[in-house]
């Protein structure tokens, strides 16, 4: 693995890798879909709720914290359900882990997407997801995970 280089103007070559915590918040045969903002990358795209693991924090930890300032909600953090690595075209890659939700306390409060959405499994790929989180989709959607 090659280390950080900060002297003399050196770069680490490779794509930067984010950390990443997601919550599959399910209702019934239903799971919680958010938008992005048409001011943000990937503009619109949908995506599950969560945000980066940030230094001396548990994927769960940073999950819980993540929720609560998305959706205003204090969610108890499941099992999880999968972990994604995904190499993006444009250099960047995120390295993903999806934790089921079945329980929160406190009402959903729309924080910063353009929407939120209950969304049937079944009809989850009619959305414009994220590309990393289109395989996920796909088993969601055949009952495989969920």
């Amino acid at each position: 693995m090659e280390e950080l280089q900060h002297n003399n103007g050196s770069r680490t070559h490779g794509p930067a890798l984010r950390l990443v915590a997601a919550a599959l918040i399910v209702r019934g045969n239903e799971v919680l879909i958010c938008q992005r903002r048409a001011d943000q990358p990937m503009a619109l795209q949908w995506e599950f709720p969560g945000g980066k693991i940030e230094p001396g924090e548990t994927a769960e930890q940073a999950l819980a914290r993540e929720l609560n300032e998305e959706l205003g909600i204090r969610a108890t953090i499941g099992p999880k359900v999968t972990h994604i690595r995904h190499n993006y075209r444009h250099g960047g890659a995120v390295d993903l882990q999806f934790f089921a939700v079945r329980e929160f306390t406190g009402e959903l409060e729309n924080r910063i997407f353009t929407q939120l959405r209950w969304a049937k499994l079944e009809e989850l790929p009619d959305y414009d997801f994220l590309t990393a989180d289109r395989g996920l989709i796909r088993d969601l959607a055949s009952g495989k995970l969920l």
